[in-house]
């Protein structure tokens, strides 16, 4: 078994995913308020972008994998009609009860299933888009995440990863300050838990750059692969078409 990263600290591979899932357990009732507070609201324009590129037509088969809260998935929901279908997945249950519960209550009902995103349990080529918001950097094996989310992709159909990446260098300095100080503080003060946000700050900082990430979507079999900066590259969204 080999080592990997949990921010900045070097754990077992085994390890991370129990770490990982203990860092959700610990935010999932906050989540939503402490993403308000820690973007200033933008991670809704950011996901409004992203739903925007996904295009989803009714009767679409969708899959949002680390599901979190649900934000896209009910927003492709209304989309796909009746006839379509999305599914919700996420690796902690934490987080897949708060999204489950915050659909029901907007009215909307959608399959939410508890696995990993490494080995998905859905057949070759089940959906026409698959979607992961802010869930990449956690994973272990992204690599290995990356193949079964092709795998469950029809030929032609797109996968959307929304996610922090490398901001644009003369902001570097501003948004580490804001990251290392601000974010932990906030996170003590709203959620009782400074440590959660402080890893969240270390994993950006070793998640792959916009170019790595195209890189390694390529190397999964997507032969065509889009990177749209949002905000100073903040936040990137790469979307990648399964050939």
């Amino acid at each position: 078994m080999g080592s990997t990263h949990f921010g900045f600290e070097t754990v077992d591979e085994s390890a991370k995913a129990s770490r990982v899932r203990g860092v959700f357990d610990s935010v999932a009732s906050k989540y939503d308020v402490m993403n308000d507070l820690m973007s200033l609201g933008m991670h809704r324009a950011w996901k409004a972008y992203a739903v925007a590129v996904a295009h989803v037509r009714t009767g679409d088969r969708v899959l949002d994998v680390a599901a979190g809260t649900g934000d896209l998935a009910r927003a492709f929901a209304k989309q796909v009609g009746p006839s379509g279908v999305v599914v919700q997945s996420d690796i902690n249950e934490s987080m897949l009860r708060q999204g489950r519960d915050r659909l029901i209550d907007a009215g909307v009902v959608v399959p939410a299933l508890l696995c990993d995103a490494e080995a998905l349990p859905f057949a070759n080529g089940a959906f026409d888009l698959v979607t992961v918001a802010f869930g990449l950097r956690n994973m272990t094996h992204k690599e290995q995440a990356l193949l079964e989310m092709n795998r469950v992709l029809r030929a032609g159909g797109r996968l959307l990863v929304l996610e922090f990446s490398r901001v644009a260098e003369p902001l570097s300095k501003a948004y580490d300050w804001y990251s290392f100080r601000v974010l932990p503080r906030l996170g003590r003060l709203v959620a009782g838990d400074a440590d959660s946000y402080r890893y969240l700050a270390e994993s950006i900082r070793l998640h792959p750059d916009q170019a790595e990430l195209k890189a390694m979507m390529k190397g999964a079999g997507f032969g065509h692969v889009d990177v749209h900066n949002l905000s100073a590259g903040i936040v990137a969204l790469h979307v990648g078409i399964k050939c």
